[in-house]
Parts: C-alpha cells; sequence; structure tokens
C-alpha cells in the first residue's frame, strides 16, 4: 500500500489506534514500531505485581504481540526504534538490530508514552534505587526484594506510584518511609483526601516525612541510606517516583508543536500541527472538559480513548479524542481515594472562575445495613452560576463514586443539577441520600 498508517509506541493509545484502523479498514497497512519488548500492558498493575498479588508479570500484558501480529494482521515490529521523523518526504526512520532504514508514511500517530522523572539526586545509579515505570522496571524492584534480605524501604514522592509502592514493600515487611517535599500526599487530590490518607498511612506504620526533600542516596555496593537536608536515614532499597515527563523531542525535532504543558500539542481529532502526524496517550495533551484549555494528565483510559478515536479518522471517519478531567483513583491499603476537575482554588481562580467548596462526610450504606463506612465527599463549585468544578473522595469503600461526579462535570452539570440527579438506592448499596447528593445538597445551600 502506498499510504500506511505508521504508528510509534507499542502501548495503550499505539495499540488501541492500530486494532481501530485494522477493523474499520482491513485492506490497508498497519505498521507499529516498538523499540521495547513489551506491549499492550498494564502499567498500572506493575506496584501489585511487586507487592505479589499479580502471580506473574506477563498477566498484566493485555495482548501478546503475537496475537496483534496473528490475529488482528497488524505488523507490529518490537526492538524498533524510530530515531528521525521526516514530515516532507512523509518517512520515519527506525534503527533496529544494527541496521538503519526508512519506513514511508499515509498518516503517522506518535504514541511514545513518557518517562518518569530522574531529579538531580546524588547516586541515582546506585544499585538498588529505582523508578517504576515499564515492566523491566517492576521485575527488577520485584526480584531486588526476593533476592535480598532487607529491612527498610525508601519511598520518594507521595503521588500514586508512592501510595501504591509503600503497600507493596510494606506488603514484604519492609519498614517503610515516605518522603514528600510539600505539605502532603496525594496533592492532586486535595487537602481532604491528604489528610485521610495521611493518617491511614500511619495506622499502617509508614512513616510519613512531608515538607521533606531528598538530596541524594549513598552505600558501597547498594544503597544504604537516603540523605535529607539535614540528615540521612538507613535504606536498603529506595523507590524515586516524583512524576512523568512526556518524550517529546523526537516529536519536537520535526516541527511538531510542543504545548504550554510540555506535551505535544494536539487538536480535538488528536492532530498536530504537522500535516497527517497525529499525537496521543502520555506524551499528548487532551483538552480539560471544566477549563476548556489543553492539559496533560496521563492516564490509562485517556490514552486508550484517543488511540481508538484517531485509529477511526485516519481511516475516513473523523473522531474526536474526547475531553479530560483528570478522574483518578488510587489505593492506599485498605482506603481509596479519587479526584475529578478542578479541587485547587489557586488554579480554579486562575481559569476564571470563583470556587466554593464543602467537605461532608456520610455513610456508604443505610445506617442499619452493615458493612457501611464513611465517605468524605469533597465538591467545588463556581459562585456566579453554581457549575460544578470539581470533586474528591475518600473511605474504605465507594471511592468508585467520583465517577458520579466525573460525568457531571463532563455534562456540565450545576450543583443543582447534581443534587436532583436521580441516584439508585437500596440499603446494600447507598442511604437514601447518596454521599455525593448530600455533598451537592450542602454546597447548593452555601451557594445560596
Amino acid at each position: 500500500m502506498s499510504d500506511p498508517f505508521v504508528v510509534i509506541g507499542g502501548d495503550a493509545a499505539g495499540m488501541s489506534a492500530a486494532s481501530k484502523a485494522k477493523r474499520e479498514d482491513s485492506e490497508r497497512d498497519v505498521i507499529v514500531f516498538e523499540k521495547g519488548e513489551w506491549v499492550s500492558y498494564a502499567a498500572c498493575g506493575m506496584p501489585y505485581y511487586v507487592k505479589g498479588d499479580v502471580e506473574d508479570l506477563e498477566d498484566l500484558v493485555a495482548m501478546t504481540a503475537e496475537t496483534f501480529r496473528d490475529e488482528r494482521d497488524i505488523d507490529l515490529r518490537t526492538g524498533h526504534e524510530v530515531v528521525e521523523i521526516d514530515p516532507e518526504r512523509e518517512v520515519v526512520v527506525v534503527e533496529a538490530d544494527g541496521d538503519t532504514f526508512e519506513q514511508p508514511y499515509g498518516h503517522l500517530l506518535v504514541a511514545v508514552g513518557a518517562r518518569a522523572i530522574e531529579p538531580p539526586f546524588d547516586r541515582l545509579g546506585l544499585e538498588g534505587v529505582f523508578t517504576i515505570h515499564d515492566m523491566d522496571e517492576a521485575d527488577a524492584i520485584e526480584r531486588y526484594v526476593r533476592e535480598h534480605d532487607l529491612e527498610t524501604a525508601a519511598i520518594v514522592g507521595g503521588g500514586y506510584v508512592g501510595i501504591e509502592m509503600a503497600e507493596a514493600l510494606s506488603a514484604h515487611g519492609l519498614a517503610v518511609d515516605l518522603y514528600e517535599m510539600l505539605p502532603h500526599v496525594l496533592q492532586p487530590f486535595g487537602e481532604a483526601v491528604a489528610d485521610v490518607v495521611g493518617d491511614h498511612l500511619r495506622e499502617q506504620s509508614v512513616t510519613l516525612n512531608l515538607d521533606t526533600a531528598v538530596s541524594g542516596f549513598s552505600g558501597d555496593d547498594r544503597v544504604e541510606r537516603v540523605h535529607l537536608e539535614d540528615a540521612d536515614e538507613p535504606a536498603d532499597v529506595a523507590i524515586v517516583g516524583v512524576g512523568v515527563a512526556p518524550n517529546v523531542e523526537l516529536a519536537a525535532d520535526a516541527g511538531v508543536e510542543v504545548g504550554e504543558t510540555g506535551a505535544i500539542a494536539v487538536d480535538e481529532y488528536g492532530r498536530t500541527n504537522v500535516e497527517n502526524v497525529y499525537a496521543a496517550g502520555d506524551c499528548a495533551e487532551a483538552r480539560h472538559v471544566v477549563t476548556g484549555e489543553p492539559d496533560h494528565v496521563p492516564l490509562a483510559l485517556t490514552a486508550n480513548r484517543a488511540g481508538r478515536a484517531i485509529g477511526e479518522t485516519v481511516t475516513g471517519s473523523p473522531t474526536p479524542v474526547g475531553g479530560i478531567a483528570g478522574t483518578a483513583i488510587v489505593k492506599a491499603f485498605d482506603l481509596g481515594a479519587a479526584r475529578t476537575g478542578l479541587l485547587d482554588e489557586e488554579r480554579a481562580c486562575e481559569a476564571g472562575f470563583d470556587p466554593v467548596s464543602v467537605t461532608i462526610t456520610a455513610a456508604t450504606r443505610a445506617h442499619y445495613y452493615p458493612g457501611g463506612a464513611d465517605l468524605t465527599v469533597t465538591l467545588v463549585a463556581d459562585r456566579e452560576d453554581g457549575t460544578l468544578l470539581g470533586g474528591s473522595v475518600v473511605g474504605r469503600e465507594g471511592a468508585k463514586r467520583i465517577d458520579t461526579v466525573a460525568t457531571a462535570l463532563e455534562a456540565g452539570m450545576t450543583v443543582t443539577d447534581l443534587q436532583n440527579a436521580d441516584l439508585a438506592y437500596a440499603p446494600p448499596f447507598s442511604p437514601v441520600w447518596d454521599p455525593i447528593l448530600t455533598a451537592a445538597k450542602v454546597l447548593g445551600g452555601k451557594l445560596e
């Protein structure tokens, strides 16, 4: 074929796009270049592999390379790294097995993901110091913990990775110290969630070191200590999880615009400023449904959905990639915490809103039905017109209720709209007034 659909990157966005394009146009050549050996894997499951909840690393693979090749007729080439995009000639330059060759494209998708941020710590490369952003890293951590006699663990960063890895390493009997340079963990989730999760982590014997910056590590053959501003503490293993950075260099070198967020700028169909070049997944921006502005929130559903939409678009059915609300959920030992939309007052003000918020705690089931638990709900709205801006929840059950708030954000609902939503009720599942409805009712009263 003269116009193959070429995809750079073989994970969520890339393989979703390739699969959808092949389904829509079975005669078109679809070629995927993946520089590693793993494709279509669940990065979100890696902490649970380290913990032992997932028995085999291969269990995290949603679909093998052989399945894509044999059953979906996709030309998937692992161990192939695209090192250059030439948009004028519409070719990519590929390196594999010591050779270099060119591959023409009709449409090109850049889905190269993001990488773990590596701060300028002293001796970051010391044995026993890890980031965790791909399958090989997860495998290396699991083997290191299993093969060495460890007692202490240092986790740098109190975000998703830090919280999940604290649980994973605690399950191996390690004494866990978590270091966070901000005043609380899970910063994007807001203080209400952070306070509940922080207290629970302490109950689980995780030592929280907040407002604490790490400067590096030390040890002879492998890591032995973590260095702070005015002290150092023991650490037989260390996990650095301070965020990710989108991989934009390949695209930027080809003239593709990078947005203010630092990720690749795209329109509503995932198109870049370069003709016939698209971007999706953790390397690309998306439109925030509340602010209407580009944002970068690298999460799995965003990548899968955008890739699928681009697969339709390049085969003749233009399909928007959809907006995002930054909806996220994390397990913290026995708690679930979730968030969506705008929670930070300063950011809401910068976006032109006058934010008003409430935080309530309510039962997840009827008071007389066993098994319920308290759920803390925060809702934020605009004072002027009552438009819902965001929300968070935290508790031992019911964290998936955040989906109700996310749906309300997507629909542009007001607090009154949400309060009047006809949510299901039965004693084993909810009180008559679901905690989300109760929070909306209280917030509505505050607005009035």
